[in-house]
């Protein structure tokens, strides 16, 4: 049967889903044990634009409850780490990353000439671009494509969501974006893509592309989905969104599959009206699923190898608004959890609130020297083709 380039990209979910799928990604379909060492990173976006400041508290800073009469976290509520430092009393657990060593704080992380559109700055910090710049591959998608040019050990990135996010493009090779393995293997199995996959003949280019993409899906799907049965986790995790994400990740962690980067996002952090609630909703969901993993992760002996990194596309304005909220801002922290950090605790220095643009935080870290730290030192690849720069590495890996 004659199949309509109309009619297959009529198949929303396995096109758009789950189609991005890097080249080599069939090279695991025999699968080797992974070796002792093997770095991974697992990259928990804030969607949104996350603040920063009723995350990581300045419990002493009399400007802070100045510019926040009714929105401050006062020192009593919030969970104590220094004398000046508090975090969200959401973020109990936290505490215990913390004085075990394995909690990394990084205050005033941006770039130049910040944008506060919320597409904008996504964009800027999924590509590791310059604000006056427009790239249509990501830092994690050109890690791919690094890696894998002639590399004897190809490498891969999986992002647990429907859709994939333009951090995990690249040139030549792509992550693969989808919910949950068995959910793909289902769908892949389904006759009616099989019956697409088999029926088209070479023509149009577009097409040809669309269609090679789900072939490689199809061929893979059951492998990624054995690997997810291969040692599943036997932690309970909370039944929350990132809770079922995070087990996923964990799963395929302590499988044979040699996935470098996941990546996995929670929010909606743009908290301009009652930001208390919203934002103790969501670092509660962040808390139990980070202890499920954490936990899961030291007994199965994998916590020294992962680094987990969060990051957000802004933060917010110092002072609050009318609306029991905070407006768009600029520079913001960033959260490193491992069993195998070098430098541990606080990174840097709290954010000077005497010494503001125009009522935003001034940023002191260039996210793209973090981005350059983590792909150098942990990931063992070439930062400066990644990401066309020299990076001024950081110590805390």
């Amino acid at each position: 049967m004659l199949i309509k380039r109309r009619e297959f990209l009529q198949v929303g979910s396995l096109a758009t889903a789950t189609l991005m799928l890097p080249k080599f990604l069939k090279a695991f379909e025999k699968p080797a044990m992974v070796p002792a060492g093997n770095k991974v990173v697992v990259v928990i976006q804030f969607s949104g634009g996350n603040d920063g400041l009723n995350t990581v508290i300045p419990i002493t800073n009399d400007i802070y409850y100045r510019e926040r009469p009714k929105l401050g976290i006062i020192k009593k509520d919030a969970v104590q780490l220094t004398d000046e430092v508090g975090l969200n009393p959401a973020l109990v657990s936290f505490k215990d990353l913390y004085d075990d060593g394995s909690l990394g704080i990084l205050n005033n992380v941006g770039y130049p000439n910040p944008d506060r559109s919320h597409f904008r700055s996504m964009d800027i910090w999924q590509t590791a671009s310059k604000s006056n710049e427009y790239t249509s591959t990501g830092w994690i998608g050109r890690y791919l494509d690094a890696q894998c040019q002639g590399c004897d050990k190809p490498t891969q990135a999986l992002e647990i969501d429907d859709i994939l996010s333009l951090a995990l493009k690249g040139n030549t090779n792509n992550g693969l974006a989808f919910k949950d393995p068995r959910k793909l293997y289902s769908i892949s199995n389904e006759k009616y893509f099989k019956d697409l996959d088999a029926a088209h003949h070479t023509g149009e280019e577009t097409a040809d592309y669309l269609y090679k993409t789900m072939s490689e899906t199809l061929s893979s799907a059951d492998y990624i989905f054995q690997q997810s049965k291969l040692r599943p986790t036997g932690e309970t995790y909370p039944g929350t969104g990132l809770g079922k994400d995070l087990k996923t990740i964990a799963s395929l962690i302590m499988s044979d599959i040699n996935t470098k980067v996941y990546y996995v996002s929670l929010g909606s952090f743009d908290t301009h009206v009652n930001q208390e609630s919203q934002q103790k909703k969501l670092f509660t969901e962040l808390n139990d699923a980070i202890k499920a993993f954490t936990n899961d992760l030291k007994k199965n002996n994998r916590f020294q190898d992962v680094l987990l990194m969060t990051f957000s596309e802004f933060g917010r304005r110092v002072s609050q608004n009318a609306s029991g909220g905070t407006d768009h801002g600029t520079a913001n922290n960033m959260f490193f959890i491992s069993g195998g950090l070098k430098q541990k605790g606080m990174l840097n220095a709290m954010p000077d609130l005497a010494d503001l643009n125009e009522g935003d935080l001034k940023f002191s870290i260039d996210f793209k020297d973090v981005y350059g730290t983590i792909l150098n030192k942990w990931l063992g690849a070439d930062d400066n083709i990644i990401l066309g720069r020299k990076s001024d590495y950081l110590n805390f890996v």
